[in-house]
């Protein structure tokens, strides 16, 4: 039998938009379940987003830490931000994200893995690519602000990432499972040559060419 994930949608017979935000909105259905009773699920509605695992020659990943104000820490991550645009190729999100979080252009990008963060609540996917053949962008630092103005970047080596992420030292979704993606990859058969290209399709947020 082979494991994988497989569409799959019931009927929803009410929906409702309670709460809109800047970037998210709430939204609730009343779902029927398989043995026709009715119930009701709220879960946040989200654009999707990228995050870019940035590799150097000295196997060391681009890492930023970052306030994130609803669980009061600041956390160490790894370049990420959300599709914005609809329907917006997912390489060149995370090019951007790249360029205006650590001024860093790559040479060479495969998707490392695909996932649903949270997905009894919320629908937001998350597609973390792989970035080698690291150098520094052209051009003028990019502009940030609010939670951005007091970010710090470093660089830190995959193994001590793997060690704080298994001693419970660093919780950063997109950094957990792309440092353990990561680690993966390099112990399977083919290494990192077999990750899918960058232009991968990605069913969760359909995109342009």
């Amino acid at each position: 039998m082979r494991v994988q994930d497989t569409p799959e949608e019931w009927q929803v017979v009410a929906t409702a938009t309670p709460f809109k935000g800047n970037k998210t909105s709430v939204r609730t259905d009343d779902v029927v379940m398989p043995d026709g009773s009715v119930h009701r699920r709220d879960y946040q509605v989200h654009p999707g987003s990228v995050a870019v695992l940035a590799l150097d020659e000295e196997d060391r990943v681009v890492v930023l830490r970052q306030y994130r104000h609803p669980v009061r820490q600041k956390l160490w991550e790894i370049p990420a931000g959300l599709l914005d645009v609809p329907g917006e190729n997912p390489l060149h999100a995370a090019q951007r994200e790249l360029y205006e979080e650590a001024h860093i252009k790559a040479e060479d990008w495969r998707v490392l893995t695909d996932v649903y963060t949270t997905p009894g609540g919320c629908d937001e996917a998350v597609r973390i690519f792989l970035a080698r053949g690291l150098a520094e962008a052209e051009g003028e630092r990019f502009e940030v602000s609010e939670e951005e103005a007091d970010m710090e970047l470093a660089r830190v080596p995959v193994g001590e990432l793997v060690r704080g992420v298994l001693a419970g030292e660093l919780h950063n979704n997109c950094l957990v499972v792309g440092v353990l993606s990561l680690a993966a990859a390099r112990a399977a058969e083919g290494g990192l040559e077999t990750l899918r290209p960058a232009d991968a399709p990605w069913p969760a947020r359909p995109f342009e060419g």
